[in-house]
Parts: C-alpha cells; structure tokens; sequence
C-alpha cells in the first residue's frame, strides 16, 4: 500500500502541541475509542439476539448502548464536519470486526491469514486516528476511492498514539 504524502515532522509538531495544550490526551482518548467499538458490538449482538430470540427487550438494550456509543463518539469527532462522525463509526467497526475475524483465523492454525487480517485491521484503526487528529478530512477519503489508491496510517499510530506512554 502505498504511504500518503504526509509531513510528519509538522503532525508530530502538531500533536505535541495538542497533547501540550491539554486539548487530547491520546493515551485516555486510545481506551475511549477500544471502548467505542465495543460499544459497536454490543448493538450488533442485541440486534441479532432480538432477531433469532423474537425478544424485543434487546432492541430496548441497543438503543441505550447506541445512546452511550453516540455520547462517547462525540467526545472524539465533530458531528458536523462531513462525513467524518460516520466513517469514523465504521472504521472502528470494521478495525474490531477485523480483529475478531484474525483472532479466530489465529486460533485455527491460519497465521498467514490471521496477520493479514490484523494488519488491516490495524490500518483501518489507523485511518481513524488520521481523521480524529484532523491528518486528513473526510473528503479525502473520496479522492482516494476514485483514485483506488489504499491509505496507510499505521505509523502515525505507531508512532504517536501510544497507550503506554502516560
């Protein structure tokens, strides 16, 4: 895949002056956005346990998780600019779903597969934090679907985002 232009010396200025301001705490905010896709998860669950038990206190229970899913995505988007709440959305959807999906190939003896499918997930993870950090809009997005060519952020990730350094 190939790397998008990015000046990384200007994001790291530029996260070093959020994390200095006070604005984002990327290690807080990295649990919030793992939580958020659990979140994610539990109205897929309530949704098909309603649908294959006929129980419509699921449908009750996932409309109290999206609440609490939408309340927490706020914390970290702007709901207003573009698209970008709900790609957001389903990027951390398809990152967990990815991770699931790897996990499972893993504990069938597939690793290939397996390291495939978390890197993508990874990079779908990535992506996220691009557009969290404001590295991109969501416009961008487009010009790269028309263009088919794939984005990787795994090294902004890698090297910014990091859960252990508090």
């Amino acid at each position: 895949m190939s790397q998008p232009n990015i000046d990384l010396d200007k994001l790291i200025q530029k996260v070093a002056e959020l994390k200095k301001s006070g604005t984002v705490d990327l290690s807080t905010e990295e649990d919030l956005s793992i939580a958020i896709m659990n979140l994610i998860s539990l109205e897929e669950h309530f949704f098909f346990s309603a649908e294959k038990t006929g129980k419509t206190d699921y449908f009750d229970m996932l409309s109290e998780v999206r609440e609490m899913r939408k309340s927490l995505l706020a914390k970290m988007m702007d709901k207003n600019e573009g698209e970008s709440w709900c790609i957001s959305k389903h990027l951390l959807a398809a990152s967990m779903r990815m991770m699931e999906v790897g996990t499972k190939l893993q504990t069938d003896g597939k690793k290939e597969e397996s390291r495939d499918m978390f890197q993508k997930a990874y990079e779908a993870y990535s992506m996220f934090w691009a557009l969290r950090l404001k590295v991109i809009d969501a416009s961008g997005f487009k010009k790269v679907a028309e263009e088919e060519k794939p984005w990787t952020y795994k090294d902004i990730v890698s090297k910014l985002v990091n859960c252990c350094d508090e």
